[in-house]
């Protein structure tokens, strides 16, 4: 799972009163100011056990982008943490089931279960950034020992609010 893959397909009028297709305005790259891999507290990394950083930056049609890196704890959950040009109205707009809208630090954010498979066992928050989001991607099977008992929701928001203060204001 790479982050959440919007559909990014509307509807303008044109001059003739025909409809025709129209893409969103999607920043041309992902939120600049904040890098992921490097500008995560390394206290807050070790208060969630996350380990083995590794670059995982992708991208999708429409323009869509991640850049960050991927984290895990030993028989507990991963975690993506990428910046993105996917803002929170794209994703409120698709949707998604359980979305719930909560305040991580002091910016805007919001959870949402995007897997068809395994619900229970992926979640993605995005904290509202300047051009964007800080997208975090969290999946935790069952069977994980240490994390798999919780719910991904959950712990997807604590962790999104644990790094959100770590984001300069103005970004």
């Amino acid at each position: 799972m790479c982050g959440a893959v919007l559909a990014l397909t509307g509807c303008e009028s044109s001059s003739e009163g025909s409809a025709t297709p129209a893409t969103p305005s999607v920043a041309p790259e992902v939120p600049s100011g904040f890098e992921p891999c490097t500008d995560i507290p390394q206290a807050v990394l070790d208060s969630e056990g996350l380990r083995s950083s590794r670059p995982d930056d992708s991208s999708a049609g429409g323009g869509i982008k991640w850049n960050g890196c991927m984290w895990v704890i030993t028989d507990g959950y991963t975690a993506r943490i990428q910046t993105t040009n996917i803002t929170l109205e794209m994703v409120k707009g698709k949707n998604f089931p359980e979305a719930t809208e909560f305040t991580a630090g002091d910016r805007r954010a919001i959870s949402t279960r995007q897997s068809t498979s395994h619900v229970e066992a992926s979640c993605i928050v995005n904290v509202e950034m300047d051009g964007g989001s800080l997208e975090f991607g969290l999946t935790n099977p069952a069977s994980n020992r240490k994390t798999g008992h919780l719910d991904t929701c959950e712990l997807a928001r604590n962790l999104a609010g644990k790094v959100a203060p770590s984001i300069p204001a103005g970004i």
